[in-house]
C-alpha cells in the first residue's frame, strides 16, 4: 500500500514543530536546519506551507542518481537514501523539481524525507492536523 504526506496549508500555523520533530527523529537534536521538511511563510506570516518530498511517481532524483543510492521502499512508497552508496554529487538536488532534497555538508551526503519508515514524525506532532499521513488510495477522500 502506497502512502504519502497530505499537507493542508490552511491549517498550518507556522509553529515549525514538524521541523523540530524531523530533526530529532533523524539526528537526535532539535534543529530546524537539520530537518527534511521545511515550513515556508508567505505574506508576512499570514500563510505557512510545510514542504517535504512528494515521493513522485517518476522520482527524477532516483533516475539520475549515478550510484543507485536512491531506491523506492516497496512498503511505504518512499524514495529512500542508502547513505553508504551516496557520493554527495548533488545531481538529485538539481533533478528534484520541488527542491526538497538538500545537501548535508556535515556528512557530505544528501538528506530527503523517507517518511520515517512509515510513521512520519512531522505528521505525528502536527498540532493542527496540517500534515497527515495517509494511503494514496484515499487521496481526495479526506475532504
Amino acid at each position: 500500500m502506497q502512502t504519502h504526506l497530505v499537507i493542508d496549508p490552511q491549517k498550518c500555523t507556522g509553529c515549525e514543530q514538524c521541523e523540530m520533530a524531523c530533526s530529532f527523529e533523524h539526528y537526535g537534536i532539535f534543529n530546524p536546519a537539520r530537518s527534511r521538511i521545511r515550513v515556508f511563510e508567505f505574506e508576512h506570516g499570514r500563510l505557512a506551507i510545510p514542504c517535504a518530498c512528494t515521493q513522485c511517481d517518476e522520482a527524477w532524483c532516483m533516475q539520475v542518481c549515478p550510484t543507485g543510492a536512491l531506491m523506492r521502499n516497496a512498503v511505504t512508497g518512499a524514495v529512500e537514501l542508502t547513505a553508504a552508496k551516496c557520493v554527495g554529487c548533488k545531481v538529485c538536488t538539481i533533478a528534484c523539481p520541488y527542491g526538497t532534497i538538500s545537501y548535508n555538508p556535515q556528512n557530505g551526503k544528501v538528506d530527503k524525507c523517507d517518511l520515517c519508515g512509515g510513521d512520519p514524525a512531522c505528521a505525528r506532532i502536527c498540532p493542527t492536523g496540517a500534515i497527515q499521513y495517509e494511503s494514496a488510495n484515499t487521496q481526495g477522500d479526506a475532504q
